[in-house]
């Protein structure tokens, strides 16, 4: 297989802007990028590094949906018609959507065992800030969820009386990302495909919690990135997005992922709703 997808033609694709990472600042991280999810220490930035912003073609991944998969590309599409009513309601996205998404990941993967940890909605609000009170909004950043390290530290975090068995099998980290005010007209979702991105492009990031340290992956700029979304993603649609795979024989195991300001989209567009689920994924084998 070539190492990248070809779009059906020119006409298919769009061109917009990721931000990648920036200069890290000096200080006591040590150049090491770090975010604090609350207020920093005195004399420390909520965050030391900032944007390096970079125009890239955006490909349509319409006409090859059925030809990518978490393997190869890192990421895929679903079709499924959610049956919750209402995603404002956070006990029936517990009760109703996240064993629908255990259902559809198990599905798609063939796991032996899936682990719903967390979700997320968010919406954008122009001019607000994300994470100040209001709803989380769309993540501007080109990152992956995890890294080499917290894939495997999530499953001692969360499933510590078994976490020495089922790290002996193979382990994922799964994003389940759908919009849930589509069709997607604002801030669309895009994926790079996990065969452009080279290790050396993503640097572990700190992510600062009151109780604990997490750890994503900021990215560092490529040539060669190949970058994918669906164009007005309905809420029938989703994608699974592979954040960490504990297996090293060359499958994908980190697609970077990030939203972007639409260069096509109208005056008017609704703004963007979206929920994602995180998952990991075991296999036994």
């Amino acid at each position: 297989m070539s190492a990248t997808l070809e779009p059906a033609s020119r006409s298919s694709l769009i061109e917009a802007t990721f931000n990648y990472l920036g200069p890290v600042a000096p200080g006591p991280a040590g150049g090491v990028p770090r975010t604090y999810t609350f207020s920093p220490p005195a004399g420390e930035p909520a965050c030391n590094f900032g944007p390096e912003p970079h125009v890239l073609p955006v490909h349509d991944l319409r006409p090859i949906a059925d030809d990518v998969s978490l393997d190869v590309q890192g990421f895929g599409v679903l079709r499924q018609r959610s049956a919750v009513r209402g995603f404002a309601d956070e006990a029936e996205i517990r009760a109703v959507y996240y064993p629908e998404t255990e259902r559809l990941i198990r599905d798609a993967t063939g796991a032996d065992r899936v682990f719903l940890f967390d979700h997320t909605v968010r919406r954008h609000i122009p001019g607000q800030a994300d994470g100040r009170g209001g709803p989380r909004q769309p993540v501007l950043r080109v990152h992956v969820d995890h890294t080499e390290r917290s894939g495997p530290q999530r499953v001692r975090d969360l499933l510590p009386d078994d976490a020495d068995d089922l790290l002996r099998g193979r382990v994922q980290v799964i994003n389940l990302w759908r919009p849930i005010n589509g069709p997607v007209e604002d801030r669309p979702l895009a994926v790079a495909d996990a065969r452009t991105v080279a290790l050396a492009d993503l640097v572990p990031h700190e992510l600062i919690y009151p109780d604990r340290v997490g750890e994503t992956y900021q990215v560092r700029f490529n040539t060669a990135h190949r970058w994918f979304y669906l164009p007005n993603m309905r809420d029938d649609e989703a994608l699974l997005i592979k954040c960490f795979d504990s297996k090293t024989d060359g499958r994908a195991r980190f697609a970077p992922h990030a939203a972007f300001e639409d260069p096509t989209a109208p005056v008017n567009a609704r703004q963007r709703e979206s929920i994602e689920m995180r998952a990991l994924v075991f296999h036994k084998n």
